[in-house]
């Protein structure tokens, strides 16, 4: 058989096995973070938060139609996988390029035992891949990722396949696949902008083959490619639609035309100026001139998807994020502009202080006939030259978490000054190793645990071999860990056997072909160490950031097939020249694709989660019909989206999401109908909040305003809104004490309380704002809170800031996973410990309503991110069980806690004391209380266990990283005595004197409590 025909046949099998990995493996149903905001886009075709994906939306509703809204994540999930799959395909056939390109020579025949060599290359790599940590996890749910991933290895086969077709004399028009990649390029804008990441390795592709290489020659080839990328970042992506939008302004304001008037002469103009220089080259002969034009122009066609964008957000569809309807709001949704900017050539350290603001460029928004303008928009400080310095890497001091994070990691002083080496220490140190060369070890090496690493603690999130003495350096005896750890599914040890591999093919490619390794090496770079560059990241990420270096860990699987090549060289040395080609390939297939299924399969199989649908619907069945709930991070707001944009659960709740309740064309979306939710009134006029207006009130004490008065909130916003002199927006208010109005009667008649409680209703909701500064969001909520006025109910999510409760919390009643407005004052509650709860409403929740993802099953793994939203129930269980303890109800109390137990076992969330979760502490404490002896002793048993195993392996530390376990092994030791004293105090002495006894003998081996 034919080189052609069986690198078609087993290429395509590979895709298959890849395909039906993905398939078996994918999630069940929505996932957690942006998952759910991409499939209700793609279900409906609605807008999703900037730069947008229209090209992965709009195919995601090809697939929405195919299988049926109701089925809208299984369909999002389906292409996702399938992307996935058909990425392993184009990886197949870029590596038996490479290996072919090193055996065979231009013209000549592929030999038997080559093929083998060459065949066994590509299914290695490739199944390397398919089973590799990150591209895994991003395969099997509804993010642009796999897509991203998808056309990112077809744009790098295309430009291989140029070089094939240019390899042939006969063939005249190769360079149509320049313009084919050209076109792939402009559409994968539409998905992720990381794909034009490869366009420096494709540009040295075509110079390697077009042109005798020398030294020059490659370094300027390298820096058209860089400048080629830039070019289409900034000058395509952004600059087109700039211009766009600048002739619109002129066309509208200036000639008295219609909206998009400039837009549509802008089109005109770019393509009859394409027209007249591809006339102008072709008859003049200046070939790529007329190339470069007509791949301009096709980067441009598959652009347009984004026009996409510009027409559902005219329809004013549910989910618009940055309603970008028109072309100036459009340049801020490509412009990311809600995410503000980050320094990368110059720029400030964290604690440089700024000496005044840039000037900013004129901000307009679309009036009824005329674009208006709205002032200079000033969000950059201006510095002294002496505190700009080149390549800043510590940064955005706005954050005191971050300042602290820079101190505490560099070693320096609350007044010290960084220093260039403080720089270069945190980007290698933190942003090379911590968030980009771990992640790539998680792929190749092996992988601690799931639990997100902070600042290089040892015991979380590191990478691993599964060699003893190697790990034991770094992360200690991790078989010491409690089983939490030592038996996660998400430990996978791979004992270097990828990597190892990949450095052998690294190295042969290098000896047998050295321009196909340097533009594999540049693959690599621009797709894992160029991110870093770019992204420039903070500590204290959200989540591990692996997903954005899933490009480097792709080319480096190119290596891991070529270095079967070599394998198979070694092996010809003790076997005959026909089997070493397969023996290498099933030894290397056995040793890297085998053993990364078999230790990431587990912890990569979510055909069983349904958590974050489950965790959705728990927030909306904790809510009255007609509410409105205030929701905060993502979490616990896309889940929520996907639930009533997809699934018609709860749409009559109106969800506000707090983070995004400080822009401008959030807010105006609020005066807006969604499903069968109302619109949500305000105070003010759009006018009063409109760009920089009220980004932020601060509070000026007035020493002639008694301390204890208290101003009607809805007047002081009146006043509030208002411009002060001059036309600028008022900034400061002398009072930080309100109240809200109550009507008792409307209170009775729309039964926001039950009618026992009807005598405890206040005249009227006193509090007091609880920071000195009111941002824009915290305005809007106040807005909201004074115009509805008590006419619907009104949830904060308990995964919300406390400071967003804007200092209500006495006034808050639990209520399942959110916390009810009501006009009773309850003294000493707050949002930790509530001393308000709807007792029969919680426990039908808990008992009945409330769905776990599957949980009591015991057999799905959850990931840190999955625990942490699975945890809420838990902490809702103890809130309850505590408040009926109080009220004497203990054996509802100990019901409500057996339910939880039973529902989110140890085998799905294991029982842990850590000083982020304290909820089984707590639990345990609160079984103790309700007399639930058995259920006590199961419970202390385990955490008992726990801290010792956690203390045994603090000790197996080496000397410099027991510090990071010391704090958590004394928090621990700590509360394991404070459930002995509650034991003994509520009759369960025999409980208490073991956990007595076991703390006493413990403690000795921890440091500062012997």
């Amino acid at each position: 058989m034919d080189f052609k025909k069986l690198n078609n046949i087993i290429g395509w099998a590979v895709c298959l096995i890849a395909c039906t990995v993905y398939m078996m493996t994918k999630e069940a149903t929505v996932s957690f973070w942006d998952c759910g905001e991409f499939i209700s886009g793609a279900a409906k075709l609605e807008v999703v938060h900037s730069p947008g994906a229209p090209l992965f939306l709009m195919i995601g509703r090809l697939f929405v139609i195919l299988f049926g809204i109701k089925n809208a994540a299984f369909a999002v999930n389906t292409l996702s996988a399938l992307s996935s799959g058909f990425t392993i395909l184009f990886l197949f056939w870029t590596i038996t390029h490479f290996a072919k390109r090193i055996i065979v020579k231009n013209g000549e025949m592929v030999d038997q035992n080559n093929l083998i060599k060459i065949m066994g290359a590509g299914i290695v790599g490739a199944l390397a891949y398919t089973f590799s940590d990150t591209f895994w996890f991003s395969a099997v749910e509804g993010e642009v990722y796999a897509m991203s991933s998808f056309l990112t290895a077809l744009v790098f086969w295309a430009i291989l396949k140029w070089e094939d077709k240019l390899s042939n004399d006969n063939e005249t028009y190769a360079d149509r696949w320049v313009v084919l990649i050209a076109f792939l390029m402009g559409l994968s804008i539409g998905v992720h902008l990381l794909n034009l990441l490869t366009i420096p390795a494709i540009v040295m592709v075509y110079y390697f083959k077009r042109y005798k290489a020398s030294t020059w020659g490659t370094v300027w080839a390298f820096l058209i490619g860089c400048v080629i990328t830039g070019v289409v970042q900034y000058g395509v992506i952004q600059a087109v639609p700039i211009l766009a939008s600048q002739m619109d302004i002129l066309f509208v304001n200036s000639f008295g035309l219609p909206f998009n008037s400039g837009v549509l002469f802008m089109i005109v103009l770019i393509a009859a100026a394409c027209f007249f220089v591809l006339r102008w080259a072709k008859s003049k002969g200046h070939y790529f001139v007329h190339l470069g034009t007509l791949c301009f122009m096709f980067i441009l066609i598959g652009y347009s998807a984004f026009f996409q964008i510009i027409i559902r957000s005219n329809a004013d569809v549910p989910l618009d994020m940055t309603n970008p309807d028109n072309a100036i709001s459009l340049i801020k949704y490509l412009q990311r502009e809600q995410y503000g900017k980050v320094p990368l050539v110059t720029g400030p350290d964290y604690n440089s202080r700024p000496i005044g603001m840039k000037d900013g460029k004129m901000q307009y928004w679309q009036g009824e006939k005329r674009y208006e303008e709205l002032g200079e928009k000033k969000d950059e400080y201006e510095y002294s030259p002496e505190d700009v310095r080149l390549f800043p890497r510590i940064w955005d001091g706005n954050d005191p978490n971050h300042a602290n994070f820079y101190r505490s990691y560099l070693g320096l002083g609350e007044n010290d000054k960084a220093s260039s080496a403080d720089n270069l220490k945190f980007f290698f140190g933190y942003q090379v190793n911590q968030m980009w060369w771990r992640y790539f070890c998680w792929s190749y090496i092996g992988r601690q645990n799931d639990v997100q690493n902070i600042q290089g603690e040892p015991h979380n999130g590191n990478w691993i071999s599964g060699i003893k003495f190697i790990d034991k350096m770094k992360t200690g005896d991790i078989d010491k860990m409690p089983e939490a750890f030592s038996k996660s599914k998400a430990r996978n040890e791979l004992y270097f056997l990828p990597f190892i591999l990949g450095i052998i093919g690294l190295v042969y490619q290098y000896m047998k072909d050295r321009r196909n390794a340097l533009i594999v090496v540049m693959l690599f770079f621009f797709t894992g160490l160029a991110i870093v560059l770019y992204l420039n990241n903070t500590p204290l990420q959200p989540r591990e950031r692996d997903y954005a270096y899933a490009g480097a860990t792709y080319a480096f699987a190119i290596w891991i097939g070529l270095g079967v090549m070599m394998v198979s060289d070694w092996f010809r040395k003790v076997l005959s020249p026909s089997l070493s080609p397969m023996a290498a390939t099933l030894a290397c297939l056995v040793a890297v694709p085998v053993l990364m299924a078999s230790k990431n399969w587990d912890d990569h199989d979510r055909s069983n989660k349904t958590l974050a649908k489950a965790t959705a619907i728990n927030f909306l069945e904790s809510c009255e019909p007609n509410a409105i709930l205030f929701t905060e991070g993502d979490n616990d707001t896309y889940p929520l989206w996907y639930a009533q944009e997809v699934e018609g659960i709860r749409t009559d709740v109106r969800i506000v999401n707090i983070s995004l309740l400080g822009i401008d064309w959030y807010i105006d979306q609020l005066a807006h109908a969604t499903n069968q939710a109302g619109p949500v009134p305000l105070i003010w006029k759009s006018e009063q909040y409109r760009g920089e207006k009220k980004n932020y009130v601060q509070y000026v004490e007035d020493k002639s305003i008694p301390a204890d008065r208290y101003f009607n909130l809805a007047e002081v916003l009146k006043v509030i809104g208002k411009d002060a002199p001059g036309g600028r927006s008022a900034d400061a208010i002398p009072v930080k004490n309100f109240f809200l109005p109550v009507d008792k009667e409307l209170i009775r008649k729309n039964n926001v309380l039950a009618a026992n409680d009807s005598s405890y209703v206040e005249d009227s909701v006193k509090f007091t704002m609880p920071k000195g500064v009111a941002y824009k969001n915290d305005l809007a909520i106040l807005n909201i809170l004074a115009a509805n006025a008590w006419k619907r109910p009104i949830y904060f999510a308990n995964s919300i800031d406390p400071d967003h409760y804007e200092g209500l919390q006495e006034y808050l009643q639990l209520e399942g996973l959110a916390y009810k407005l009501i006009p009773v004052r309850t003294p000493g509650s707050t949002t930790n410990t509530p001393r308000r709860v709807n007792y029969e409403k919680c426990m039908d929740l808990i008992l009945n309503k409330f769905q776990y993802g599957n949980a009591d099953k015991g057999t799905v793994y959850y990931d840190q991110t999955n625990r942490r939203m699975l945890n809420s129930p838990r902490v809702l269980a103890f809130q309850l069980a505590d408040n009926l303890i109080l009220q004497n109800r203990k054996e509802e109390a100990l019901k409500v806690i057996q339910r939880i137990v039973k529902m989110i076992p140890n085998s799905s969330y294991p029982w842990v004391i850590t000083q982020e979760d304290k909820t089984m502490i707590l639990l345990a404490d609160a079984a103790i209380k309700a007399g639930g002896k058995e259920l006590a002793k199961e419970i202390t048993d385990k955490l008992m266990k726990f801290t010792e195993d956690d203390i045994a392996y603090m000790n197996s530390l080496p000397g410099d990283k027991k510090d990071f376990k010391t704090d958590d092994c004394q928090f621990e030791l700590t509360a394991m005595n404070f459930l002995a004293t509650e034991a003994n105090t509520n009759g369960m002495p025999e409980i208490g004197k073991a956990l007595s006894d076991k703390v006493n003998s413990l403690a000795a081996s921890v440091p500062q409590m012997r």
